[in-house]
């Protein structure tokens, strides 16, 4: 086995929906917007996804894969460190920073059964290790490229949320893969402009996504994990 096929091996199971990191549990907003009538059919939660991609908080997670990955590179744990505390302190709402860092921390405590050297990086993070940050530490580890790690969790993050979706609406299965092959040229472009941010052209249009999680904390009736 070559590096090359070590490395989409290793991509794929990182992504898997079977990594027990808890990611079904969570819909991100999607389950007030359906509630609400935002988001009803097809078409609509292609929208609302193409909408986060470009302008969205995904952004900012996709582009703390690439901190991560780089401090990890470099030995910079303290760059490590900022740069968790900083995405911790950037979530829009309790219900989205608990679910980062439950994931993180799931994901944490399967590389160090898997990784055991890993241990003095994440001890440098600190306790709560958000899922991005988690995601770039092993991104690194098993030598899967920058740009196809970025890919990967922009797919991982919209097949999550078409999951919820399909759940919600409801939508068929046909339907959501049909959004995710919609939804293919919108990742691939921005990942691109991901992996080019600078840290001083951080910024997100996420006002929906927090509104949307804040209802969700005190929603009725609910699917999901809030």
């Amino acid at each position: 086995m070559d590096v090359e096929q070590l490395s989409i091996l290793n991509l794929l199971q990182l992504t898997s929906p079977a990594l027990p990191v808890g990611a079904y549990s969570y819909s991100e907003g999607i389950e007030t917007l359906v509630e609400w009538g935002a988001i009803a059919d097809a078409k609509s939660l292609q929208h609302w996804l193409e909408r986060e991609l470009h302008f969205g908080a995904i952004r900012i997670e996709a582009a703390m894969v690439v901190r991560a990955y780089n401090a990890v590179a470099t030995s910079n744990l303290t760059d490590l460190n900022y740069w968790n505390s900083w995405l911790s302190a950037a979530r829009e709402t309790e219900e989205l920073r608990n679910s980062s860092w439950q994931m993180g921390r799931s994901l944490v405590r399967l590389l160090l059964e898997l990784e055991p050297q890993l241990e003095s990086i994440f001890n440098a993070v600190g306790h709560s290790v958000n899922y991005a940050i988690a995601f770039g530490v092993a991104a690194h580890c098993w030598q899967i490229p920058q740009d196809a790690a970025v890919l990967g969790y922009l797919h991982s993050w919209a097949t999550n949320l078409v999951t919820a979706g399909i759940k919600l609406i409801p939508l068929g299965q046909t339907a959501g893969q049909q959004i995710l092959i919609n939804l293919q040229t919108h990742i691939v472009d921005a990942s691109a402009k991901i992996l080019v941010l600078t840290d001083d052209e951080f910024s997100s249009c996420s006002w929906g996504l927090s509104l949307a999680s804040m209802a969700h904390e005190t929603q009725y009736t609910r699917l999901f994990r809030s």
